[in-house]
């Protein structure tokens, strides 16, 4: 819990991401060597930052000793020292009072930095900022371990060589990276959410760490409405958790779910977000409109009772502020809704032949589902069969080819 909070401590004493993380581990070492026979520290936070500092106060000590001007240095460093000498429980305590919420920020930023890979972003967010190990995060991307040490390893190595500043962005260019941040954590949710291959449908401890981090930065930017955004879209969704998997694993979609199952405190939470990035007075911006579309699904006590119009409305707002393919084909599922599937098949059809989603599952799949409708039934399973064959989700996989075969019944029966 505590290692996020060390690391940033760590970082903006030293510069150096790597050598912050290593030095904190040192000190959570320490404490299960010392602490099961000394006993737990009355503030177990303050002991944990006080062995990180003095380390890295020596570790300064060796690094100023070999430069020039070694005295100006020293003093410096014996400076740090006498701060939190009397009373090291108490600087520390005010120390994370006064410093905790900037630390983070700073560490947050320098994950997220976009002279970074995504993955390596992700990567390195998970383990300094989610405390994951290399070997959950590699669990839950499904990619090897080693795949996930190298990306962490050659980002830290990217940030020393960059010569990356350990600071929040100054105004200037604080919209562009805190995009970069709110897109890992954005990424990192929605591989939770619907995992993109696998044996299982979802991946809740990526949900649960995007949310949590999510959280924390909404504290660290309270002015920023595309953060509380976010943690209201994050919030809202993660309501439906529970409803989303059956007993045996498989997928239920969302018109399919028992409403009753969804968790309440979580939906309030994210009205609340929503409503915290509404009264800055800037206007939503692309996480504040999907937010604002998953809580017309939240409010809808029964799947009959949703208000589709509304929601081809925020599908259009946000097609203007963030236009993308995947955008154009949620707003096809929102047109069917609201104005019968012949209209949401009319704009699928126009994406056929877009680049970025030839490979793309869901492509085929929603225009099965709108087929299916129009009572299309052998064109749809043959939609179905080829989203089946796209996809890498296992669940996903046996859902799909189930519609399929639904729909290969159908035409069937129907057949002269």
């Amino acid at each position: 819990m505590e290692s996020g909070r060390i690391i940033g401590a760590l970082a903006r004493m030293l510069r150096d991401v790597g050598q912050a993380e290593e030095l904190a581990q040192d000190a959570l070492v320490s404490a299960l060597e010392r602490w099961p026979a000394a006993g737990l520290p009355d503030k177990p936070a303050a002991w944990l930052m006080t062995v990180a500092k003095n380390r890295a106060l020596d570790l300064l000590r060796q690094r100023k000793l070999h430069q020039d001007k070694e005295g100006e240095l020293v003093y410096e460093v014996e400076g740090q020292l006498r701060a939190a000498a009397p009373d090291l429980d108490a600087a520390v305590e005010a120390a994370l009072e006064q410093d905790i919420g900037d630390d983070l920020l700073r560490l947050v930023f320098a994950a997220c930095h976009p002279v970074l890979p995504t993955e390596g972003r992700v990567a390195l967010t998970l383990r300094l900022l989610g405390g994951l190990s290399t070997d959950e995060i590699a669990r839950a991307f499904l990619v090897p371990e080693a795949t996930v040490a190298q990306r962490i390893v050659r980002a830290k190595r990217t940030l020393a060589e960059a010569r990356v500043p350990f600071e929040v962005p100054r105004a200037a260019e604080l919209g562009e990276r805190l995009a970069s941040v709110l897109q890992v954590l954005y990424l990192i949710y929605n591989e939770g959410y619907s995992a993109s291959a696998g044996a299982e449908w979802m991946r809740p401890a990526l949900c649960e760490e995007a949310l949590r981090l999510g959280r924390v930065l909404a504290e660290l930017a309270p002015d920023e409405a595309e953060v509380h955004g976010l943690v209201a879209l994050m919030e809202i969704q993660s309501s439906r958790a529970r409803a989303r998997v059956g007993a045996d694993g498989a997928p239920i979609l969302l018109l399919e779910q028992d409403r009753a199952r969804w968790d309440q405190l979580l939906i309030r939470r994210g009205l609340a977000a929503l409503a915290r990035a509404e009264r800055l007075g800037r206007g939503l911006g692309p996480y504040g409109v999907q937010a604002a579309i998953a809580a017309c699904h939240a409010r809808a006590r029964r799947a009959d009772d949703t208000d589709w119009g509304r929601i081809a409305a925020l599908y259009d707002a946000l097609a203007q502020l963030a236009p993308s393919p995947v955008v154009e084909l949620n707003r096809a599922v929102a047109l069917s809704m609201a104005f019968g599937p012949a209209a949401g098949l009319a704009l699928a059809d126009q994406l056929r032949d877009v680049a970025a989603l030839r490979n793309y599952h869901l492509l085929p799949s929603v225009r099965g589902d709108f087929l299916a409708k129009l009572g299309r039934h052998a064109e749809a399973r043959a939609e179905f069969e080829c989203a089946a064959a796209l996809t890498r989700n296992l669940r996903e996989r046996e859902l799909l080819l189930a519609r399929a075969a639904a729909c290969g019944a159908e035409a069937l029966e129907r057949r002269p």
